[in-house]
Formats: C-alpha cells, sequence, structure tokens
C-alpha cells in the first residue's frame, strides 16, 4: 500500500509545498550562475527510471560550459573537490546538495520520488549484472540509503547492493529514517566527493 500508492501521494504534496520555497531559490543561483560565467543555469542528462524507462534528470549547472565528460571505468561520473571543471558557484552548490534540488520537478512529474535509488546514467545499464536490474523497480530518489548512510565513500557495485537492500526493505519508517539521515550528512558535508578515478574522460563536452 505505501510503496504504491502512499508514497506517490506524499511525493505530489510535498513536492508543490515546496515549490515555492524552490522558485526563490533558483532566482537566487540563477543570479550567481549567471554572473560568474553567463551561462545555463540547468543541467539535465538522461537517467535510468523505474523499469529501466529513460528520463531527464534536472539540476543546477554547477560545472563550466562545455566540461568534458569524464567517467570511472563502471561508467558512473567521476567528481572531486579539487575537479577542475567546477564553477566556484558550482563547488558551493555541490557541497550543501543545492544542486539537486531542480528534481523537485522530476518528482512532481512522477519521474522520481524525494526517496529512492539514485539514478545511474542510462548507458550504466550495460554494466548490470541480472540481479541488479532490481534496483529499477522502484522510482529512483533525490536522496536513498546510499546518499544518506554513505555518499560517495562505496563502490558502484556496492551501491547497486544497497539499492537492492532498500527495494526488498521499503516502508515508510524506512524513507523517513534515510531522510533524517539525509539532512544530517549534507548538514556535515561528509563523502560529498569520491576521489577514486578509475576511467578516462570522454570526448564528449557537457555542460554540467
Amino acid at each position: 500500500m505505501y510503496e504504491k500508492f502512499i508514497k506517490r501521494i506524499l511525493d505530489i504534496v510535498f513536492s508543490l509545498i515546496l515549490f515555492p520555497f524552490f522558485l526563490v531559490i533558483t532566482l537566487i543561483v540563477a543570479v550567481m550562475i549567471k554572473v560568474e560565467d553567463g551561462g545555463k543555469v540547468f543541467y539535465y542528462a538522461n537517467r535510468l527510471g523505474k523499469n529501466g524507462n529513460d528520463f531527464k534528470m534536472y539540476k543546477f549547472r554547477s560545472m563550466k560550459m562545455n566540461a568534458p565528460d569524464i567517467r570511472n571505468s563502471d561508467g558512473s561520473t567521476f567528481n572531486s573537490n579539487d575537479d577542475p571543471r567546477l564553477t566556484r558557484i558550482g563547488k558551493i552548490l555541490r557541497k550543501t546538495s543545492v544542486d539537486e534540488l531542480p528534481q523537485l520537478i522530476n518528482v512532481f512529474l512522477g519521474e522520481m520520488s524525494f526517496i529512492g535509488p539514485r539514478p545511474d546514467l542510462s548507458e550504466q545499464l550495460k554494466y548490470y549484472s541480472n540481479g541488479d536490474i532490481r534496483r529499477l523497480e522502484v522510482l529512483p530518489g533525490i536522496s536513498g540509503y546510499n546518499q544518506a548512510y554513505f555518499r560517495n565513500n562505496i563502490s558502484w557495485k556496492e551501491r547497486i547492493a544497497n539499492d537492492i537492500y532498500y527495494v526488498e526493505q521499503i516502508s515508510f519508517l524506512f524513507d523517513l529514517r534515510i531522510l533524517f539521515k539525509t539532512v544530517r550528512s549534507i548538514f556535515f558535508q561528509k563523502g560529498v566527493y569520491s576521489q577514486e578515478l578509475n576511467g578516462g574522460g570522454s570526448s564528449a563536452g557537457q555542460s554540467k
């Protein structure tokens, strides 16, 4: 009952409640980004949604315009505190997780939930093992079990295993614990960046 109906109702209600605050923050962030480099305010990319359906996930742009796309060997995106692709404002947005706020739009549209596995890049599907597909049984989330308890301090395969655990244990109380743990994790800013670079960058530029 919770997973199929109540969770979606809560997503709609709280996304509507938070939208006025989101609009105010968007105005402030937009001015900061435009003052720094005059580039785009938003960035979006294809992500794997529920049942493997692609959708466009929105974020505030935290990287320089046309920054190269650097990936780890598992296909995940590389991120680091001293990443030269980040703008000055982008570093602040990343550390505070404010760059994720535009995903309220995805939540309202039913493409994401407030709590759930973080969506993988669409092309990462080719790295999935047989059982990994189970993480796609639920809507991806703005935050999730991994982000609340580990952030970027574990490998992609470990994150997959934790996501499957979440799918098997999903409940209102579990989501509530994840929510409070996420707030605490953001406040103390632990594990924001992964320092390991396992793969090279592609030639395709991105405006992140």
